[in-house]
């Protein structure tokens, strides 16, 4: 017997990272010494105290058992205090925080929580690939907001066609943003509430890299804008903070509407998460927060000696304000996966295209912070022997 995948399944977008990742293998397979600037898997361990404190839990039977539906009191008030120390918000922990298994469970099935079939939301252009995803399983239309350079990447609300706008619902925003590394400032978040109550649309603001700022600079929460919590709700991962990737864990915080829909939703899709994970992440929120200043420091160090390595080859970066990314413009004749190609191809460097995060990417490549810093001045050393820039 076959089985032919739903029309929904059928609707998937393409998933770019996989595409891209298998011509990277194809290039490690012939021997070549690739340097993978491509990804956006933090590479560093997660902290031992971290570790430990899932050691311990993994030990106690009482983690053994199904996990509470909608997470563990204690991680939400973990979260609800973590968000009154590091940015001085006050949250509900039962109403206004809801816990994932990792931020991208939260980002892909809000608009199916939220949204009826036809409804419209509103996605960033560039932006991180898998908001699509929800788009599709919830039969969505979507209408993307042109982000550029030149107004630091930050969607021009007075430019939106008024027509999308009395049609939307719901809005995506990310900041720290994937992949440009642009950040949000005070008026841009005051304005977005405004913008939000006067045409009843809901936020959502994925802070995924919200720990992740440069030169001194921390990436402000949305949470802290006046009547955010009237009009949205942020998701946190403890991913990037912690190194926390392969472990699955996050959280909702703001609109008590909106956090009661994803907890009802994943009270039919899920049990929660595993209980020793949840206690990993206690440890990890509560803790003094030295090992992400720790973390940050060391991307910092990435940061400038990636740029100052670009810079002598003449190949400009944009001025990224957080996350661990660098955005790249690509040089004149070339489309940005022609010229990812290029250098896979010839310098043995992997990068990833922007058109892979929307046309609004094209004319750029986003590079990863995320190796040893030498193998910084060796792939700008390979590229610079191309004589593209």
């Amino acid at each position: 017997m076959k089985f032919e995948e739903s029309e929904v399944l059928q609707h998937l977008p393409k998933q770019f990272f996989a595409s891209l990742v298998a011509k990277v293998n194809a290039k490690v397979a012939t021997g070549a010494d690739v340097i993978n600037l491509g990804q956006g898997n933090p590479d560093q361990p997660t902290p031992d105290f971290i570790v430990e404190a899932m050691q311990q839990a993994t030990a106690d039977p009482a983690d053994h058992k199904y996990s509470q539906f909608r997470g563990m009191p204690r991680l939400k008030q973990a979260a609800a205090d973590f968000y009154k120390r590091e940015y001085g918000v006050t949250l509900d922990p039962e109403k206004e925080v809801a816990i994932l298994g990792g931020s991208k469970i939260g980002l892909v099935e809000l608009p199916f929580a939220l949204l009826n079939p036809g409804d419209t939301m509103l996605l960033p252009d560039p932006g991180y690939p898998d908001y699509l995803s929800g788009v599709a399983l919830a039969q969505v239309k979507l209408e993307l907001m042109s982000l550029s350079s030149s107004n630091q990447y930050l969607p021009d609300y007075q430019q939106l066609d008024p027509k999308v706008v009395e049609r939307a619902k719901l809005m995506y925003l990310n900041y720290p943003h994937n992949p440009t590394g642009a950040v949000a400032t005070p008026q841009f978040y005051e304005d977005t509430v405004q913008f939000a109550k006067k045409h009843h649309i809901g936020v959502v603001q994925d802070f995924a890299y919200g720990a992740i700022g440069f030169d001194g600079k921390r990436p402000i929460s949305f949470m802290q804008t006046p009547g955010a919590k009237e009009v949205g709700i942020e998701t946190y991962t403890l991913s990037k903070s912690y190194n926390m990737a392969g472990w699955r864990i996050g959280f909702a915080v703001g609109n008590a509407d909106m956090i009661e829909a994803i907890n009802l939703i994943q009270d039919h899709l899920f049990v929660s998460v595993f209980p020793a994970i949840q206690d990993a992440a206690i440890t990890a929120l509560n803790s003094d927060q030295s090992s992400v200043k720790s973390l940050v420091a060391l991307y910092q160090k990435r940061h400038d000696e990636f740029y100052a390595a670009a810079r002598k080859i003449g190949w400009e970066p944009y001025p990224s304000g957080g996350s661990f990314y660098a955005w790249m413009p690509v040089p004149k004749g070339y489309t940005s996966e022609q010229f990812a190609d290029v250098l896979l191809d010839k310098a043995a460097v992997a990068v990833a295209p922007g058109n892979g995060f929307g046309k609004g990417g094209e004319g750029y490549v986003r590079v990863g912070l995320l190796i040893d810093e030498p193998r910084f001045t060796e792939a700008c050393e390979r590229i610079g022997k191309l004589g593209l820039f």
